[in-house]
């Protein structure tokens, strides 16, 4: 039961706090589940956000059931998805109908302007996370070039994503490592 309440309180407060969507959430996401209750760690963090931003959907949502099952099963994947949404249910409603008759006021349009950097920080520090993590599974030269190509897609060619995220996925898949996981154990085993 502890289980459960840690997963509705951590992803409540994400669905709380996520302020601009899921690019906005993903910095709360990886706070809550690797360092506060390390229902993960950074390195399957990294592989999950990979896997999640290849799927359709919120970003948030996919993360929330992936981890909610992973931590408690189908019970905690609805517990978590139910906490992550929840609270934009709840402000949409609230906000809407209320925000519309005062958003032309100074401190409204004040409060939407301060939010926009905070958000810009925590995808910066996300995104020097994952450079780093980058830099070292694939070293610096390759990270390089991959961000320089990429860019060069997505900004001056106008690709859209979801098409670069798709050679990447061909790419990965049709690529053949000359050692399988299998072949590295069964040498240890033999040099034992």
């Amino acid at each position: 039961m502890r289980t459960q309440w840690n997963l509705f309180i951590a992803f409540f407060r994400i669905g709380m706090l996520g302020y601009g969507g899921g690019p906005g959430s993903i910095p709360l996401i990886h706070k809550e589940v690797v360092e506060k209750y390390k229902w993960m760690s950074d390195e399957d963090f990294g592989d999950l956000l990979a896997l999640g931003n290849t799927l359709p959907g919120p970003i948030a949502t996919k993360l929330a059931g992936y981890i909610g099952h992973s931590v408690s099963g189908f019970i905690g994947m609805i517990n978590a998805v139910i906490a992550t949404i929840l609270p934009t249910i709840v402000l949409m409603i609230v906000l809407l109908t209320s925000l519309s008759s005062i958003d032309d006021l100074p401190w409204v349009q004040g409060m939407t302007a301060a939010v926009i950097p905070v958000v810009g920080v925590m995808l910066a520090v996300l995104t020097w996370q994952f450079f780093n993590k980058a830099v070292k599974g694939m070293g610096w030269m390759q990270t390089g070039i991959m961000i320089v190509i990429i860019f060069i897609m997505l900004y001056l060619l106008n690709l859209h994503p979801g098409i670069i995220i798709g050679l990447l996925i061909v790419i990965a898949l049709g690529r053949k490592d000359k050692e399988k996981p299998d072949d590295k154990g069964s040498e240890k085993v033999r040099e034992r």
